[in-house]
């Protein structure tokens, strides 16, 4: 009972001299500690943010809760203060970037490009790529050439020998393709129109009366481009952070997220490999294992580009990751390791073996 009491006591003093201090300074402290706590934070972290919106010289410093453009001032500005002393790496820095990090990525994923998606086929651009599955069939590739109010004109299917006697004109088929930035969609059609004979490799299929959101994005991807290692392993169970000074196969990063990348690799490769990748961002090395859930193969270029899907990283390599993936010092360049340039130059080698087929966004 007296805990209890002490702590009230001890509450009531608080909001007393917060009500105090937003008299003194003309801004309601009082309401950014409220919004504070129900945005998670606990009152050392809110009075370190505080300090940081004054430095700052914020004059909303409740935008810190909602604003992308001032969260990456004030990340910036806190990962700056720790490295000056020394504490980046500190248990308790690490922890509180971590924080910052998932307010952040929550600012940025209830942007209406993430939450509200298409509603309809007909908002499908043309380039887009899309998968295609019929009973008794296997997996054909292919892209909208034009969509029209009444059908989607799309490129000739690709893929392995069809059944004797199948017809792509009349056919039910599945559609699946995921969108840039958004997420995974379904839809099931009838192809309307072959005319593969008039020398036009070009289906017509008709747009449905459904269309399913699936596999929404949950990470934030950002393209680069710096050199990489990867590194094949016996069992994902191998996974570690730990930086090789020699060996692995060259790779070119392509994008990279907090659970996963995107890496391109020479000739044909295989889904279902686990491996490490390595690379370096503004300097600081970055780690990451998981599996190979895709491969997109280059026909032209006989390259591979290879989708990851990571294991969780450390809190320490996620704030590291996403420091470069929001941009935090996004005037700083990207930096890579003279050492990346000496290494084999295909992942082939490594027993990556024969294309999958398969693609799978990270």
């Amino acid at each position: 009972m007296w805990i209890a009491i002490l702590v009230a006591i001890g509450a009531l003093i608080f909001l007393l001299v917060a009500a105090a201090n937003s008299a003194a300074s003309g801004f309601p402290w009082v309401q950014f500690y409220v919004k504070g706590k129900e945005s998670g934070f606990k009152i050392r972290e809110l009075n370190l943010l505080r300090k940081i919106a004054v430095e700052n010289r914020l004059k909303n410093p409740t935008s810190l809760f909602w604003s992308e453009r001032t969260l990456d001032r004030c990340i910036r500005g806190i990962i700056l203060r720790y490295r000056a002393r020394g504490q980046e790496n500190n248990p308790d820095a690490v922890t509180f970037l971590g924080k910052l990090f998932d307010f952040r990525k929550t600012v940025e994923m209830n942007q209406p490009k993430y939450r509200l998606g298409i509603q309809s086929t007909r908002s499908v651009a043309s380039g887009q790529p899309i998968k295609i599955t019929f009973p008794g069939g296997s997996v054909y590739y292919s892209k909208v050439v034009e969509n029209m109010r009444k059908y989607m004109a799309i490129e000739y299917p690709k893929g392995k020998q069809k059944p004797p006697g199948f017809s792509w004109k009349g056919s039910n088929i599945s559609v699946y393709f995921w969108r840039h930035e958004d997420a995974g969609y379904y839809f099931e059609s009838k192809v309307i129109g072959d005319y593969l004979e008039q020398k036009r490799p070009i289906l017509h299929i008709t747009h449905p009366n459904d269309l399913v959101r699936t596999q929404k994005r949950n990470s934030v991807r950002a393209e680069i481009s710096s050199n990489g290692k990867l590194f094949p392993l016996r069992s994902i169970k191998d996974a570690s952070e730990k930086v090789a000074q020699a060996g692995g196969y060259r790779c070119k990063m392509v994008d990279i997220s907090e659970d996963g990348a995107a890496v391109l690799v020479g000739g044909r490769a295989k889904s279902g490999i686990p491996m490490r990748i390595q690379t370096e961002i503004n300097g600081e090395p970055v780690v990451m294992c998981g599996v190979v859930k895709g491969v997109t193969f280059k026909e032209k270029a006989r390259m591979s580009i290879l989708h990851l899907q990571a294991v969780k990283p450390s809190p320490a390599m996620r704030n590291r990751i996403l420091t470069y993936v929001y941009g935090i010092f996004r005037n700083a360049g990207e930096v890579t390791s003279p050492a990346f340039k000496n290494a084999p130059a295909s992942a082939t080698g490594a027993g990556a073996g024969a294309a999958s087929g398969n693609t799978t966004q990270t």
